[in-house]
């Protein structure tokens, strides 16, 4: 797992972040249903409804170690969750998408 798109930003420990890209790709793996990069700076998801607590908790806790990222989720039947970073961490939402 490459986590070196994580910026000097993030304040998780760096042994942990492997376990934190897993958990990103274990959701988007299965609950992932479309993504559309809105923008440099926006990236729309939309995920399986059952993903809802996993996503809750998920960006949670990755806005406490990088308070850059701003997530928006709405939705019930399909769970869209918008994420965006300011112009100065763009690599970063390419290393999320990726």
């Amino acid at each position: 797992m490459d986590e070196t798109w994580a910026p000097e930003a993030c304040t998780l420990p760096t042994a942990e972040r492997p376990f934190r890209v897993a958990e990103f790709d274990d959701l988007f793996a299965t609950h992932l249903r479309r993504s559309e990069r809105v923008d440099p700076q926006t990236l729309d998801l939309t995920l399986n409804p059952e993903s809802r607590a996993t996503v809750e908790d998920l960006t949670a806790r990755e806005t406490e170690c990088c308070s850059f990222f701003t997530f928006t989720l709405t939705g019930t039947t399909e769970l869209h969750l918008r994420i965006t970073v300011p112009p100065t961490q763009t690599a970063v939402l390419d290393g999320l998408l990726a």
